[in-house]
């Protein structure tokens, strides 16, 4: 699948704000600064798409960029466990993820975004912990594969999936990627593609 245009559409405090469409959409999710917005402008190849910021934290709101003239919507989630926030920002930031990722029936896929050069952090085991029990669709992304050598990032995601083995029976699929080499792009765009044929069928 080729990208051919992406266009911003509409930033929503609530899931009842979101566009009111029957297109499938595919949601962007991770801890603050894990180059969420990098990875968005990367598929799409628009720099400025979504906004980047050196600041964690920056994504305050459920953004929905348009695909390919309304194919399908990507859609940037805010970040989760950005400490500096107050106790009641971070309730608000809670309660408006969960409520689109549980209650947005027109979302078909999370991609939950994975720093690779981390070892697993608690925060994102629960994350996943979390999806699985609510039976929510999701793919690992590992990002920033560009800052180890593709051994030791290849380690890396080796020793995630046997970190993950001793609570799951079976893994999501999983990508790594690189905003700033590219990489992973047409691996992820292709399976969104084969998601779409799917449901068109």
């Amino acid at each position: 699948m080729e990208i051919k245009n992406a266009k911003y559409e509409i930033s929503s405090a609530k899931v009842s704000q979101c566009p009111d469409s029957n297109v499938p959409e595919y949601a962007f999710i991770g801890r603050s600064n894990v180059g969420k917005s990098s990875l968005i402008n990367m598929l799409t190849k628009s720099r400025g798409l979504a906004k980047t910021s050196q600041k964690p934290g920056k994504t305050l709101l459920i953004n929905h960029f348009r695909i390919n003239n309304g194919e399908f919507y990507i859609v940037d989630l805010p970040g989760y466990g950005y400490a500096a926030r107050g106790k009641a920002q971070r309730e608000e930031f809670k309660e408006m993820i969960e409520s689109y990722i549980l209650y947005r029936e027109q979302m078909v896929l999370l991609f939950l975004l994975i720093d690779i050069r981390h070892e697993p952090q608690k925060i994102d085991l629960q994350f996943l912990e979390w999806l699985g029990e609510n039976g929510v669709p999701f793919a690992i992304v590992f990002t920033k594969s560009d800052k180890l050598g593709p051994m030791a990032a290849q380690t890396k995601v080796e020793h995630y999936k046997k970190v993950l083995l001793e609570h799951w029976e079976e893994l999501p699929p999983i990508f790594v990627t690189s905003a700033e080499k590219s990489t992973g792009r047409d691996d992820l765009l292709d399976y969104i593609e084969r998601i779409n044929t799917e449901m068109a069928k």
